[in-house]
């Protein structure tokens, strides 16, 4: 495989078989970060878990100390006070029946995350077949079902973010941006990986962690020594 220059000089930069220590890994992870915007730094790791097994699955959110750099925009579908509420604090878009059918018939998908309160599950699982695919239906594991809508929205623009297993057994989740700096990215992956050790299913057997890696957007991966489980 052609690397770019960049890239190239990066993987030249460290071992790339050793696994360092979170706080030397987050460094050369922001060493090697060199686009000419702000990179994301990504956090992967690999369970020992069989994602097929219904009592094996990791799923979770957590609000980052530092949250993630980025802003999401926020559609809740609520009425009433519950839309009011939303409003008040910070949703990009609220509405009802008018949200659904925007989506279907304009294929309307200007927002990040989708919060509802549970007696609009049914509107909105009219168009469950288009938002899940996509990653945005509402769940009350992810906390984007609820009637507490207000805390939901607090909580997205404040950086949570959702963890999960995929189908190949790995967890990919943001934890900031280069321009956080060692400290704040540092902090963001011990929170992250303490929700993720908390979260270990009581059918999993054997080793639980099994790597864990960090990169930036445009980076190469660099591999952590993470030995608390």
């Amino acid at each position: 495989m052609k690397y770019g220059k960049n890239y190239a000089e990066s993987i030249k930069s460290y071992d790339r078989s050793k696994a360092y220590d979170a706080n030397e890994a987050v460094n050369i992870v922001l060493g090697t970060a060199k686009a000419k915007f702000d990179e994301t730094v990504e956090l992967h790791v690999r369970l020992g878990i069989d994602p097929r097994q219904a009592d094996q699955q990791v799923r979770g959110v957590l609000v980052l100390p530092h949250g993630t750099g980025k802003t999401k925009k926020v559609l809740v579908i609520a009425k009433g006070e519950r839309a009011d509420a939303a409003q008040a604090a910070g949703a990009d878009y609220v509405g009802a029946e008018e949200m659904i059918q925007k989506i279907q018939t304009e294929n309307w998908f200007d927002f990040d995350v989708m919060i509802t309160t549970p007696d609009m599950m049914g509107v909105v699982g009219r168009i469950g077949k288009i938002l899940g695919p996509k990653g945005l239906m509402p769940n009350p594991k992810s906390g984007t079902v609820t009637m507490d809508v207000a805390k939901a929205v607090s909580e997205v623009k404040a950086g949570k973010v959702e963890y999960r297993l995929d189908k190949t057994a790995i967890i990919h989740c943001p934890i900031g941006k280069k321009s956080f700096g060692q400290e704040k990215i540092l902090e963001n992956f011990n929170a992250l990986m303490d929700a993720i050790v908390k979260a270990k299913p009581a059918a999993a057997k054997g080793q639980y962690i099994k790597s864990v890696a960090l990169a930036s957007t445009m980076g190469p991966g660099v591999k952590v020594n993470y030995n608390k489980i």
